[in-house]
């Protein structure tokens, strides 16, 4: 892999990862039209360290009451016990899956597929809220509405999903506010984020292959953090006069014309 294939896919992750469109479906159809191998995820997951770092560094106050809550409790105990709770569903499904992950679901043709119609689901949900007059903020997230936002992060395992793009989703058909939503998705990514770059960078494989091309994990790292904070604070400023429109018939467009390219090739 280039410098410049290191950056391309950086800049790709750092967009994705918090943009409802999926980081992980944009990340298998870019190594097949930058012609890079793809011989496992362990680039992709060192990418997501980068995105993980720009959440921390982005919600650094939230999370440092959330931790604070889980050992003494004050005014965010009962919502850090709600992110762990919502973590479970995809914690398991992540272990269970986690081959399937790496090999049959990266199918350029299974992630258009899933681009496309949780871009239905996303309009689907759109519509529904119109007929919501009220809309739940963070502070008064409920328990089910925790727990179907964490089941949709577990769908997410599956490139083309979206894991912001699902928990958001089920966070709007539960009657969310948009911005309660995303904050709330973006706070359930840390702990999910955090454990697969563990699991996956911490293995002898991975190291060795890291230190015989430390140069572009570093620069595919920062590159993804710093596009990451871009993606953050333009999503919630967007969600907070805007709908996920634009985000549903993006990933619709771009299925469509995947799927064309493959039928021509």
């Amino acid at each position: 892999m280039t410098i410049i294939q290191a950056i391309i896919l950086g800049i790709v992750q750092g967009f994705t990862e918090f943009l409802p469109i999926s980081s992980s479906g944009h990340l298998v159809l870019m190594h097949q039209a930058l012609g890079v191998s793809d011989g496992g995820l362990t680039f992709d997951v060192a990418l997501h360290l980068g995105t993980l770092l720009a959440l921390i560094l982005f919600f650094w106050r939230d999370l440092t009451g959330l931790a604070a809550g889980l050992y003494r409790k004050n005014k965010q105990t009962r919502l850090a016990w709600l992110v762990v709770a919502a973590t479970i569903p995809a914690a398991i499904t992540g272990y269970l899956l986690e081959s399937a992950a790496e090999s049959a679901f990266r199918s350029p043709v299974l992630v258009s597929i899933n681009l496309a119609v949780f871009g239905l689901v996303m309009l689907l949900a759109e519509r529904y809220i119109k007929n919501k007059k009220t809309r739940t903020k963070l502070e008064d997230t409920s328990r089910n509405q925790a727990l179907a936002m964490g089941f949709a992060q577990a769908a997410a395992v599956v490139p083309g999903i979206s894991r912001s793009g699902s928990t958001i989703t089920a966070g709007i058909f539960t009657g969310m506010d948009r911005v309660a939503a995303t904050r709330f998705s973006f706070l359930l990514g840390v702990p999910i984020i955090a454990g697969a770059v563990l699991k996956v960078l911490t293995t002898n494989s991975a190291i060795t292959e890291i230190k015989s091309e430390a140069d572009i994990f570093i620069i595919g790292v920062l590159t993804a953090f710093v596009t990451g904070l871009i993606a953050i604070k333009f999503l919630l400023s967007y969600l907070s006069k805007h709908s996920l429109a634009v985000f549903a018939y993006y990933r619709i467009v771009l299925a469509v014309v995947v799927l064309l390219v493959l039928s021509l090739t």
